[in-house]
């Protein structure tokens, strides 16, 4: 690799480390709101912010496959594995809510 490509690289890392530095920032703002509304709307909230990273993440890649917008790979694998995590996550919560619905349907009372 050449040195103009390492500090490129190096340059886009950088940028890449201050966009998820300030997204513990956006989060806090999330995490506010969040026991204003029941449980039901902040479950849908969440498999909509899920969808929409999926969306996302696809839209890009058919883009970036079509040659159609000037996205750099790295963007797009980073969109898709933002996807893949909070898909992974969310079925996480659906099989701890699952277990717990059983769990709560087997007690004796």
């Amino acid at each position: 690799m050449s040195s103009p490509a390492i500090q490129s690289a190096l340059q886009q890392m950088q940028q890449l480390a201050s966009q998820a530095s300030q997204q513990p920032l956006q989060g806090s703002q999330v995490s506010t709101a969040v026991g204003q509304g029941s449980f039901g709307s902040e479950l849908q909230a969440s498999i909509q912010r899920i969808n929409r990273l999926q969306q996302t993440a696809n839209s890009q890649a058919v883009a970036f496959q079509s040659g159609e917008s000037d996205l750099a790979l790295n963007e797009v694998m980073a969109d898709m594995q933002k996807a893949s995590v909070a898909f992974q996550m969310g079925m996480q919560v659906r099989n701890r809510l699952v277990t717990a619905y059983k769990d709560v349907m087997n007690m004796q009372v």
